[in-house]
């Protein structure tokens, strides 16, 4: 889809803070409220804004504790990588999970209270998952960057 300079300045805007009004927008894009009211409606409609969402503080609800682990299978039979990731969404530790090609299959981004919870996540909930073979956690010592602003 084509987006041009206003829609870009649009997409940014609502990215720093989409509970902006219309009215808010309009005045920092330099058009009426109804024409930034239309352009939002296009952009959700054709799906380039996914959805709206409220970004938590992780320390604020106890789970800043996180681990990235990296996850080897067994096989790389179609079977196993579907249930695999079948079972990966029902955990709820686990916020992001990517295939990845490289020494590991999957890397998950698991955000628990502390080493203890992360630990019985993975004596509980995580080795009970079928063809793993292996598993690597790296435990994060300072979060430098942390955006979901995607430039456009």
């Amino acid at each position: 889809m084509y987006l041009d300079h206003t829609d870009k300045k649009l997409l940014a805007l609502l990215q720093q803070d989409a509970k902006q009004t219309n009215k808010e927008l309009s005045y920092k894009l330099g058009l009426s409220a109804t024409a930034v009211y239309e352009r939002v409606r296009k952009l959700e409609n054709t799906g380039v804004i996914a959805k709206y969402v409220a970004l938590l503080n992780k320390k604020k609800i106890a789970k800043d504790f996180m681990v990235l682990c990296h996850i080897k299978l067994t096989q790389h039979k179609q079977d196993y990588i579907r249930q695999f990731e079948r079972e990966v969404m029902e955990l709820q530790e686990v916020s992001e999970c990517f295939h990845v090609s490289g020494d590991y299959d999957y890397i998950l981004k698991v955000c628990v209270r502390d080493m203890e919870d992360y630990r019985s996540f993975m004596l509980t909930k995580l080795t009970s998952l079928q063809h793993i073979a292996s598993t690597h956690s790296s435990f994060m010592i300072a979060e430098i960057k942390n955006t979901l602003v995607i430039s456009v």
